[in-house]
């Protein structure tokens, strides 16, 4: 998915990511439920380009309890595969500071570790939370203090997408994704 496909006026700033964000509907959790693919809305936060540089292709939500935050495709790009985010975000800090770093693909490394950094359990919940002030559907994290909380852009059959905006503790603003429902790949 490209993001002009979705935003073709992509907004720069948090600021102008901020006024999509809070003038779209909320998100009920149970329109979550799927596969969606992902695409981040840059904004110069220190995790612009990471997911794109690790090969992300979006997050998967079988139920309330049961939620994928990190697919990755297979090798062959046949399925899809979830990753641990504690294991991904555990040298994020060190790695957003790295010179070049977002400018390369480390997806091919993320595909050789996935017997290290794959999971089959589930990693998130979702769950409806109160951000900036309206409630939402909002896949919180088992083991991190991050919460993506979702608001609505398309809800047409077959374009249905959502802005979701990631409030990770210690940051001072929100690091922002687009997701769009796709269910053609079996996750592994």
């Amino acid at each position: 998915m490209l993001l002009t496909d979705v935003l073709p006026d992509a907004p720069t700033t948090t600021a102008d990511a901020l006024a999509i964000y809070d003038a779209a509907p909320a998100v009920e959790p149970d329109f979550m439920i799927g596969t969606w693919r992902g695409a981040e809305l840059p904004t110069n936060h220190p995790l612009d380009g990471m997911l794109a540089a690790s090969g992300w292709w979006g997050k998967q939500f079988v139920d309330a309890e049961t939620v994928h935050p990190l697919l990755f495709p297979t090798a062959d790009g046949s399925a899809l595969w979830a990753l641990n985010p504690l294991l991904a975000f555990g040298g994020l800090g060190v790695a957003t500071r790295v010179p070049g770093i977002k400018n390369r693909s480390f997806a091919g490394a993320l595909a050789t570790l996935k017997p290290v950094l794959g999971t089959t359990a589930p990693k998130a919940r979702l769950r409806t939370t109160r951000y900036r002030g309206v409630d939402a559907a909002t896949m919180v994290y088992d083991q991190l203090p991050i919460n993506d909380v979702f608001r609505l852009l398309d809800d047409a059959p077959g374009s249905e997408t959502v802005l979701g905006a990631m409030d990770l503790r210690g940051s001072t603003r929100p690091y922002f994704f687009v997701l769009r429902r796709d269910d053609p790949l079996r996750v592994r």
